[in-house]
């Protein structure tokens, strides 16, 4: 949750509803991810009446990878289930997620098989980015699936066994594997409130996502080299036939100003993918914690 203070309340009253259908025990972790609002206060004063619910407030705001990473460290459950404070991922679904997992599958992923509650760009960028990343990815991920899941505990303690400290948990669940299915539903409108995942935020999970499961915006740079140094040749010899043929050079002042930009511009563009895999092997390197929580239900300080 960040900044959720709006949904509180219509969120706990869709899961009261829910919860007593399940006819399983349940516990349900809050994590408060450093939330300006009165996000925090409002979960404690209901934490105060369910014995159910748990707090876990992290000490800044971490992002959502890091928030998710916090809540599937301190689960407890046989099975684990992460939702979006803002019930664009029902909670209703839950039943049959159950469903699937008392079937054999260790992972039942929710499909958006409607994104019609999100924006057109939304929904471009995400299709693409999709293409792409499968495209580019060893793992290739499930078109249209967010981090609203089941998860058997095995599942969950293969991911805390994940080290990395630039977390991408949609690539995370795809490569430890295990037998997964989908279950496709309506995306509906937010419940309430406004989303705090802004453009920035989307392009740098993106990127975060294509480096760290995919080398090939480091390999096709190779390629592009090794191009480059035959168009080149090919320049030089034609170029070289021309004096030959001709007994002069043709004058060229804006034809090599314009060659020279050019592969500055491609160098330039490799250094910049190159600095984006060193700037993260230098965030993994440093070893700093995943998240910090304020330690509300002592559960710990610090992430792996």
């Amino acid at each position: 949750m960040h900044n959720e203070a709006a949904v509180i309340g219509i969120l706990f009253d869709r899961l009261a509803e829910v919860i007593p259908t399940l006819r399983i025990s349940c516990e349900v972790i809050c994590i408060d991810d450093g939330s300006r609002d009165a996000t925090l206060a409002l979960l404690r004063e209901r934490a105060l009446s369910d014995p159910r619910i748990r707090v876990l407030p992290l000490a800044r705001n971490f992002g959502k990878e890091a928030a998710l990473a916090a809540g599937l460290d301190v689960c407890r459950g046989d099975v684990i289930v992460p939702l979006d404070a803002d019930l664009q991922d029902p909670p209703e679904l839950i039943a049959e997620f159950l469903d699937q997992w008392e079937r054999g599958y260790d992972v039942v992923y929710g499909v958006r098989g409607d994104r019609s509650s999100d924006s057109f760009g939304k929904r471009i960028t995400a299709r693409l980015f999709y293409r792409v990343f499968n495209a580019l990815s060893d793992y290739p991920i499930p078109e249209d699936t967010g981090d609203f899941r089941l998860m058997d505990r095995s599942v969950n303690e293969a991911l805390k066994r994940l080290e990395e400290r630039n977390r991408f948990n949609k690539g995370l669940f795809a490569w430890v594997g295990f037998k997964q299915v989908g279950v496709p539903y309506v995306r509906p409108e937010r419940a309430g409130g406004t989303t705090s995942w802004q453009t920035p935020a989307l392009w740098k999970l993106a990127i975060d996502g294509i480096t760290s499961f995919s080398t090939a915006p480091l390999r096709v740079w190779s390629a592009v080299g090794m191009w480059a140094a035959l168009l080149a040749f090919l320049a030089g010899v034609a170029l070289i036939v021309r004096v030959v043929l001709l007994g002069r050079d043709v004058p060229g002042y804006a034809s090599l100003m314009v060659v020279l930009l050019f592969c500055f511009s491609v160098q330039m563009v490799a250094f910049g993918v190159m600095g984006e895999y060193l700037g993260r092997m230098y965030m993994e390197v440093k070893r700093r914690p995943v998240y910090i929580t304020q330690g509300d239900d002592g559960t710990g300080s610090n992430g792996p």
